[in-house]
C-alpha cells in the first residue's frame, strides 16, 4: 500500500483532498448532549445554534449534536431501535471511568458483552458508547 498522491491518467483532475471532519449525533437536545461529551473530552463549543451544537479543538476533528424533532432513543440492546452507530473511547481504568461517567449522566444498561474488556454506556440521549482499555 502506498500513500501520498498518484499519477492520474492525462487529462483526468486529481481527485479533491477529503479529511476527516466530526460525526454528528441527532437528539432531542443539542445543547445537552454537547455538554456531556464537551466536559468528558475537554472540547469547547466551537459553533452553535438553536439546532446544532459543534465542538472541537484546534485542529482535530469534532463531534457535533443536532436537534431531531421526533428523535427516537436507541433501545440497544434490543434492535426495536438501532444504535446507528457508537464511540469507542480509551481509558486506563474502566471502573474509575465507568463511576465518573455515571456522575455525568451516563447510563449503563444491563447487558455488558463483554465487561472485563470494555463496557457500554449510554450517553444522555440514549446513543451507546464504550470505554475500553484496549486503546
Amino acid at each position: 500500500m502506498t500513500t501520498g498522491t498518484s499519477a492520474n491518467p492525462a487529462g483526468t483532475p486529481a481527485p479533491p483532498a477529503f479529511r476527516y471532519a466530526a460525526v454528528t449525533f441527532d437528539c432531542a437536545d443539542p445543547v445537552e448532549l454537547a455538554r456531556f461529551y464537551g466536559d468528558l473530552l475537554g472540547l469547547a463549543v466551537a459553533f452553535s445554534s438553536d439546532d446544532f451544537v459543534f465542538l472541537a479543538r484546534e485542529g482535530s476533528p469534532g463531534l457535533g449534536f443536532n436537534r431531531l424533532a421526533d428523535y427516537r432513543r436507541p433501545t440497544w440492546p434490543d434492535p426495536a431501535q438501532e444504535k446507528q452507530a457508537h464511540l469507542e473511547l480509551g481509558v486506563d481504568d474502566l471502573d474509575a471511568a465507568e463511576a465518573h461517567l455515571l456522575t455525568a449522566g451516563a447510563t449503563k444498561p444491563a447487558h455488558q458483552p463483554s465487561p472485563d474488556r470494555w463496557r457500554v454506556l449510554l450517553d444522555p440521549a440514549g446513543h451507546p458508547f464504550c470505554i475500553t482499555t484496549l486503546v
